[in-house]
């Protein structure tokens, strides 16, 4: 069988060089491209990593160039859309980059005929949670009032976003099902949890956050390779971190979603 063809955009930001670098190491499964506006690695990479996508693997776009978009996706299997605006820039970036951006790369997708399109939210969606008990409980770290068998935030959950950058995330989960689901492609959405370049949590508050940079990867590798038949969901990208207060039953089961790691051992 050869080897599948998948794009990842946002191809020189952390996660993105992560997964690329992941997939990479898999020639025989994966033919990977990456697209990006700049090959300059973003400064949230680790120091000591060296862009290294062959010329014939990239391509240098934005996400307004539909020109370039289309190029870009033709031929593909599998497009991991990761290009953001992950800081929040104010309005007229999140407006270019999440918002525009993002119908931009489903519909090239659509018109090319590519098949499955993997598209980075982010756990500010559920920030809101953060808010409400128990929750708040672990923020806190008052983990004596957790319950021990209290319910972990699904994706199928209401979204609780607090800021504009993660209402910009809901909308591009919103263009997945219209994608998924009326359009007959297989659209599937992730959370990622804090990715950081030191590839630990920065601090013990931090710890039921985390996710580790290869079981990001893992999660991208799973989703890229999901049943042709799930047409849309949300996953978190999370570690098995010990207070992690979002679920990842949903995807083990219906992607084989096993991290490896655990925050609680990087601390």
């Amino acid at each position: 069988m050869p080897a599948k063809k998948v794009l990842i955009t946002g191809a020189t930001g952390l996660i993105g060089y992560a997964a690329y670098q992941w997939l990479r190491r898999q020639p025989e499964h994966y033919d990977v491209y990456g697209l990006d506006q700049s090959r300059l690695l973003s400064d949230r990479v680790p120091s000591h990593w060296v862009f290294a996508i062959p010329d014939d693997h990239f391509f240098q776009c934005d996400l307004l160039d539909t020109v370039g978009l289309a190029r870009a996706v033709q031929g593909m299997e599998a497009v991991v859309h990761l290009a953001a605006d992950p800081a929040g820039r104010g309005w007229e970036s999140l407006l270019h980059n999440n918002i525009i951006g993002s119908y931009h790369v489903f519909e090239a997708c659509r018109l090319a005929g590519v098949k499955r399109v993997i598209a980075a939210s982010t756990i500010q969606v559920s920030t809101g949670n953060m808010q409400m008990e128990p929750y708040r409980a672990i923020v806190e770290g008052r983990t004596q009032d957790v319950p021990a068998d209290f319910a972990k935030v699904k994706g199928t959950d209401l979204p609780r976003p607090r800021n504009l950058s993660a209402a910009s995330k809901v909308w591009s989960e919103s263009l997945a099902q219209v994608y998924g689901y009326s359009h007959g492609m297989s659209c599937l959405c992730i959370r990622p949890g804090w990715v950081v370049d030191e590839d630990r949590p920065p601090n013990p508050g931090s710890a039921h956050l985390w996710c580790s940079q290869d079981d990001m990867a893992r999660l991208i590798q799973r989703c890229v390779d999901a049943p042709p038949e799930l047409r849309f969901a949300i996953y978190y990208g999370m570690s098995d971190n010990q207070w992690r207060w979002v679920d990842l039953e949903e995807a083990r089961q219906e992607v084989g979603y096993q991290p490896a790691d655990r925050a609680e051992d990087r601390l």
